[in-house]
C-alpha cells in the first residue's frame, strides 16, 4: 500500500488522540513515520525529521539504541507475557529494586501499572484507600495545582486543571481543590482533615505550556505536607528519567515523596509501562489478615509486563554506562544559549520557558482561529524537525541522546519556522515584556 493509499485509510478508519478530526482530515499531507535511526524520523516518503519532542517526551536513548532492540529480543526469547496476579517474574523484581536504588529516600515499594495516567490513577486510589483502613474514610479530596495535568483516565483528570482538557467532564469527577503554585498560603489554607494527599508535577507543569515553578516551591509543599501528615503524590511521568537535568525533578530541591509516579522514559520511551513507588508506611497500610480486606483493589492485564521490564532494565544499564545525566549537562547549557540567540528575540515569541530539556516557546497572542501553534508545527515539519505544540506554546522535548549538532539544528528550525508561521503577523503582536 503506498503512502496516498495509506493516508486516505488513515482518514477513513482512525481516530487520532488529542486531535480534532476535521482538522485532521482537511489537513495537509499526512505525515506516516516508517522506521527512525537515532534521533531522526523516517517517512514513507523517506523524509527526514529531527524527533524533537522524543516521540511524545518518552524517548530518552534515540530510536533502534542496540542495547535496547537486543534486551527485548532477549526477553522474547523467554516469554512475553505473562500475569503479576498471583505470579511474578525476574525482571519484575529486579526493575521494582532497581527503582527503589534509584528512587529518593524513603521509597521502598513498586506497583506497576502502564501509563503515566495510570501511575496517578494507582496513587489516588492508595492514598484514599490508606486513609480509610485508618477509620478516616472523610478525606475524600485531594489537592493539586493550578493547570495541572496528571492523565485523562477520570481519577487523574479530577486532579487536572486545564480547563480546555478537564472542565467537560467535571459532572463525572471527585472533589480537588486546585492552587496556584508559588502560593503557600493558599497551600496551607487548603490542607484540612478532608484532604487524602497532594499530588504537584515537580518544577515543570508539562501540559500546562511548560510552566516552570518558583525556586523552592517544591520543598514548601513537602514542609506543609509533612507538618499536616498528608501524603505528597510527585508526578515525576514527564519529568523523571533525566528531563530536568537530574533522574528525578524531586532531586533538585531534596524532596522525598511519599508517592513517586513514574512512566514515559522508564523504558527508553520503547514500550507502555509505569510505576508508582511508595513507602513502607504507605505499603504497611494494607496488610492485615485475608478476613479484613485490606487489599489494594487494583490491576492491569499488562501490570508489570516481562518485555516492558526487561527494557527498562536496559534503559537504566545505558544511563549508567553512557553516562547519561553527566553528558546531558553541556547540552542543557547549549540549548538555553541556543534559545537565547535564535528564538527569544523573534517578535512572535512572548516568553521562552525552560527546564533542563524540557522547553515551551510561548508565541505572542495570536488569536485562536489562526491556530499558529500548529501552523509552526507543520512549517517545522517542513525543515525537517517533528514538534508538537500546547496550544500557541511551542514544545521542544530533545531526546537526551541528542546531538549537540542535531540540537543546534533543532532550534534553528524551530526558529526559522515561527518566523515562516507568523510572517507579517508577528509586527502587529504587542512587544514582549522585557
Amino acid at each position: 500500500m503506498d503512502t496516498r493509499q495509506l493516508a486516505a485509510l488513515d482518514r477513513r478508519v482512525l481516530w487520532h488522540p488529542f486531535t480534532q478530526q476535521q482538522g485532521w482530515t482537511d489537513d495537509e499531507d499526512i505525515v506516516l513515520i516508517e522506521r527512525a535511526e537515532g534521533c531522526r524520523l523516517y517517512d514513507t516518503e523517506g523524509n527526514e525529521y529531527l524527533d524533537g519532542v522524543s516521540s511524545l517526551w518518552c524517548n530518552v536513548h534515540g530510536h533502534r539504541h542496540p542495547e535496547l532492540d537486543a534486551a527485548i529480543r532477549r526477553q522474547l526469547s523467554r516469554v512475553a507475557h505473562t500475569t503479576m496476579l498471583g505470579l511474578s517474574h525476574p525482571p519484575a523484581v529486579e526493575l521494582a529494586a532497581r527503582l527503589v536504588d534509584l528512587a529518593p529516600a524513603g521509597l521502598s515499594r513498586v506497583f506497576y501499572s502502564d501509563n503515566g495516567s495510570t501511575a496517578c490513577e494507582v496513587a489516588l486510589k492508595m492514598a484514599y484507600q490508606w486513609w480509610a483502613q485508618r477509620g478516616e474514610r472523610g478525606r475524600t479530596r485531594f489537592v493539586c495545582l493550578e493547570m495541572s495535568y496528571h492523565g485523562d483516565t477520570l481519577g487523574s483528570v479530577s486532579v487536572g486543571g486545564i480547563p480546555l482538557f478537564h472542565e467537560l467532564y467535571r459532572p463525572l469527577l471527585f472533589e480537588a481543590v486546585a492552587v496556584p503554585a508559588g502560593d503557600a498560603g493558599a497551600l496551607e489554607a487548603a490542607l484540612d482533615d478532608t484532604v487524602a494527599a497532594v499530588i504537584v508535577e515537580p518544577l515543570v507543569q508539562g501540559a500546562a505550556g511548560m510552566l516552570v515553578h518558583p525556586p523552592g516551591w517544591l520543598r514548601t509543599v513537602r514542609s506543609l505536607t509533612r507538618e499536616r501528615g498528608i501524603p505528597l503524590i510527585a508526578d515525576e511521568v514527564a519529568t523523571g528519567f533525566g528531563r530536568t537535568g537530574t533522574m528525578f525533578a524531586c532531586e533538585q530541591e531534596g524532596v522525598e515523596p511519599d508517592l513517586l509516579c513514574l512512566a514515559k522514559g522508564l523504558t527508553g520511551g520503547y514500550l507502555p509501562l509505569a510505576a508508582t513507588l511508595t513507602t513502607e508506611a504507605i505499603y504497611e497500610g494494607f496488610l492485615g489478615a485475608f478476613a479484613e480486606f485490606r487489599t489494594f483493589f487494583h490491576g492491569h492485564t499488562y501490570t508489570g509486563n516481562p518485555l516492558a521490564c526487561a527494557a527498562a532494565l536496559a534503559n537504566l544499564d545505558i544511563f549508567a554506562r553512557e553516562r547519561t545525566l553527566e553528558r546531558a549537562q553541556p547540552k542543557v547549557a547549549l540549548l538555553a544559549a541556543a534559545l537565547d540567540e535564535h528564538v527569544a528575540p523573534l517578535a512572535a515569541v512572548r516568553e521562552v520557558r525552560r527546564c533542563g530539556l524540557m522547553v515551551g516557546i510561548e508565541l505572542a497572542g495570536f488569536p485562536l482561529e489562526a491556530r499558529m501553534g500548529h501552523q509552526v508545527a507543520l512549517a517545522a515539519r517542513r525543515r525537517g524537525a517533528i514538534i508538537r505544540p500546547l496550544g500557541d506554546v511551542v514544545v521542544l522535548m530533545p531526546p537526551l541522546a541528542m546531538s549537540e549538532t542535531e540540537l543546534l539544528a533543532l532550534v534553528r528550525a524551530t526558529a526559522g519556522a515561527i518566523a515562516d508561521a507568523t510572517g507579517p503577523l508577528a509586527s502587529e503582536q504587542p512587544a514582549r515584556a522585557a
